[in-house]
């Protein structure tokens, strides 16, 4: 008998492929789910105000629910958590459509049902950054999450431009019953995720598992540096991304399709350069996605010297770069670093911390445009970017993170991969 080829994909296990699938479909709906809510506040006679509000009631429950999300997926089911959190998110999604296709859309209405849909995310995010960090072989981890996030960011593109269209020709009401259907999808996908080996309960409460989580987080150095950078970087970027630039867009560059486009620009950034890290395997895991997140800052730089549609698509495309670099390397370096027992609730930590700031951001970023004008909020924004990412790599730890080879490493070997400091 001839002898069988080797797949091309044997790396890609089931659950690999149908998360990355999921992720996809959902993508699709989510990412043109911002430009639609913000247009319903504006187009319903709201201010920017009341844009950031409606941002910040979707992330202030993701904030206080991480961490419960985070322990629950460690101690349950991590299929079964996504399924639930995607039909939660469908019905509120679907409820939102149903009350801005009527027309008689109350900003309390909105409030409550984008704060649902934060409660969603925050059980289904830890679940799922630890369903596919468990599900890829760390020798072909830079392949496998350069893939997973080209498929992820592949959906902002094509997202992101039908949730501007359709929010221009057809108004948002119908984005959002997109949304709402896409997670309909995503969790009847899925129900199909095989259940995962998982470690022996821990037999303690949850309270303790959560405490185990917190220094498990807290005792590397690398790991909450980074996170209290995002802390500041991620509250800027929702502000420009969910607030500012849609204003800007209203204002000057032609509506909701010119935002979709430019957005749809970041997300071709984030899939060319998922070509490029899937083959890239730098050796100092943190020096070099740091370096991504100094262009996280430039759409805001683009915005403040009010440039023209094309060089904002520019500035939006250089962002996504920047994104993909930090982001591959950044999963490389949890799933390298961290137990696998751990992944749930330390993810959870994680966007805990980098998510902290971001609703007391989004609903000052009103205020802020008030008190500073449009361009001064949008110059803060891009120079705290690029200072934040300067002062990160004084920290030894982050600049000295160095990748370890699975195919030479002895099962003895010690957890960390941080290169000590020099002898004096």
């Amino acid at each position: 008998m001839p002898t069988p080829h080797p797949r091309r994909l044997a790396w890609a296990s089931r659950n690999f492929r149908i998360q990355t699938a999921a992720t996809v479909v959902s993508g699709l709906g989510n990412a043109g789910a911002p430009i639609a809510t913000a247009f319903a506040v504006l187009g319903n006679g709201g201010t920017t105000a009341e844009v950031g509000y409606v941002t910040a009631a979707r992330l202030l429950p993701t904030v206080l629910l991480l961490v419960v999300g985070g322990t629950l997926a460690d101690r349950l089911p991590r299929h079964r958590i996504m399924v639930a959190a995607n039909l939660f998110s469908a019905a509120a999604q679907a409820v939102l459509a149903v009350l801005v296709l009527a027309g008689d859309v109350r900003l309390w209405q909105l409030l409550v049902l984008s704060a649902a849909g934060g409660a969603g995310y925050a059980l289904y995010s830890p679940a799922a950054g630890g369903m596919i960090m468990q599900a890829v072989p760390q020798e072909h981890a830079n392949r496998a999450f350069s893939v997973f996030r080209m498929g992820q960011n592949g959906s902002q593109i094509g997202g992101a431009a039908l949730g501007g269209g359709l929010t221009a020709v057809c108004g948002p009401g119908w984005v959002l019953a997109l949304d709402a259907f896409c997670f309909l999808v995503a969790a009847v996908l899925r129900f199909f995720l095989a259940p995962e080996a998982a470690p022996a309960p821990s037999g303690g409460s949850m309270l303790r598992d959560l405490r185990e989580g917190w220094r498990e987080f807290s005792s590397r150095r690398w790991l909450w540096v980074v996170v209290a950078q995002f802390a500041v970087l991620v509250a800027c970027i929702n502000a420009v991304e969910s607030v500012y630039g849609p204003a800007v867009a209203d204002q000057r560059l032609g509506g909701a399709g010119a935002w979709g486009l430019a957005m749809s620009a970041y997300g071709v950034g984030l899939v060319v350069t998922g070509l490029l890290m899937a083959r890239w395997r730098p050796r100092r895991i943190l020096l070099v996605g740091n370096w991504g997140v100094f262009l996280f800052g430039v759409p805001a730089l683009a915005l403040a010297l009010e440039a023209p549609l094309p060089l904002l698509i520019a500035a939006m495309f250089l962002s996504g770069v920047g994104v993909t670099v930090f982001a591959v390397n950044w999963m490389v370096a949890l799933q390298q670093e961290v137990p696998e027992e751990m992944f749930s609730r330390v993810t959870a930590y994680d966007e805990l911390g980098s998510y902290s700031l971001a609703p007391v951001g989004t609903a000052l970023a009103g205020p802020a445009a008030v008190a500073l004008g449009l361009s001064g909020a949008l110059w803060a924004c891009a120079a705290l970017c690029l200072v934040l990412s300067a002062v990160v790599l004084i920290d030894p730890q982050v600049r000295r993170l160095t990748r370890r080879d699975p195919r030479r490493s002895s099962p003895d070997a010690p957890v960390s991969a941080v290169e000590p400091a020099p002898a004096p």
